[in-house]
């Protein structure tokens, strides 16, 4: 049977027939947007500026990397930043959460405790933004906030909003969930800082994905290149938002791949890996920090990074400056 998903990307009889829902659901979304504006929801002012990285989709638009980058690049800019999420799949025993080095995925969720692990930030995770941000703040001397995803929640005032977009998928059929994967109306980009388009041009707002050293996902430190796995059959795991994203960057540098693809933030069990060969497992990192403890051999993952182009580069200064000018 079919997912919902597989519908999204093209017009066909189901995606028509569940419009009425979709239309209901756009409604609600215009209705809650309006009462934020007229002031009958509350919304929550942070004392330090908050930068909110999200998308109009669901699915996979390689956030995570652009948060890592955003970090980074916020501290090269003489700043303190933390970072907020919803800790999506997590099972802490209790919110507001701060990521620790003992964390582990179950708790955190895979996105949260990647974003702490490649960026050594505070990270905290709660399904409440505004007590997220007291918890850092009160254990903290952070001087600006990076909300990973957001998008979507008004209550929670913001400096600057940047909307990621596939450059390949774009936005399906451009219809409102169930019937297509937009959550919002494609207009809601009008009110955004910045759009990024992942796997745009050097003449647009855009970012490419870089890939990068291969590792041992067990305690042994190894590491390769890419190319070291060129011309061979590897099995390629991936639980990800946009799987095939994965795939074509493997079979782009000549890695010949078995696919296996799993849900999005999906929680993986040794036996699902053990594929009875000798042949190597290449998975992403996203899926790599939920198998750390795994004794399987032969497991490696991909480390990504991003390359933005120069306008985008640019594009960031100026929103930085107009917010810490006030």
């Amino acid at each position: 049977m079919k997912s919902i998903e597989h519908y999204w990307y093209h017009q066909n009889l189901v995606s028509w027939l569940l419009l009425p829902l979709a239309g209901l659901y756009c409604l609600l979304i215009s209705l809650r947007i309006k009462l934020y504006q007229l002031g009958w929801l509350k919304s929550y002012r942070a004392p330090i500026p908050v930068i909110v990285v999200g998308n109009l989709t669901v699915g996979g638009t390689d956030k995570t990397p652009l948060i890592i980058w955003l970090t980074r690049w916020l501290k090269s800019q003489g700043l303190r930043p933390g970072i907020i999420s919803r800790g999506y799949g997590s099972k802490a025993g209790y919110y507001p959460y701060e990521i620790k080095s003992f964390s582990t995925a179950e708790e955190t969720g895979d996105e949260p405790l990647l974003l702490q692990n490649r960026t050594g930030v505070p990270v905290v995770i709660g399904p409440d933004r505004q007590a997220d941000i007291e918890k850092l703040l009160a254990e903290h001397d952070c001087n600006i906030i990076l909300s990973d995803d957001g998008l979507q929640h008004y209550r929670l005032q913001r400096d600057i909003e940047i909307a990621i977009v596939d450059g390949t998928r774009g936005f399906g059929n451009g219809f409102c969930l169930p019937s297509g994967p937009l959550r919002e109306p494609v207009t809601r980009l009008n009110r955004v800082d910045m759009i990024m388009v992942n796997g745009g041009g050097d003449n647009q707002l855009a970012f490419k994905v870089i890939p990068g050293e291969v590792y041992s996902v067990g305690g042994s430190c190894e590491q390769l290149q890419l190319d070291a796995f060129a011309g061979q059959k590897v099995h390629a795991v991936a639980g990800i938002g946009n799987p095939q994203r994965f795939f074509d960057l493997l079979q782009q540098h000549q890695v010949e791949i078995i696919p296996h693809v799993f849900r999005d933030h999906h929680q993986y069990h040794e036996y699902e890996l053990d594929f009875a060969d000798e042949l190597p497992v290449l998975m992403t990192e996203k899926d790599a920090v939920k198998c750390r403890r795994m004794q399987l051999k032969n497991l490696w993952y991909l480390d990504i990074d991003i390359q933005l182009s120069d306008i985008a580069k640019q594009r960031l200064q100026h929103l930085l400056e107009q917010v810490q000018d006030g």
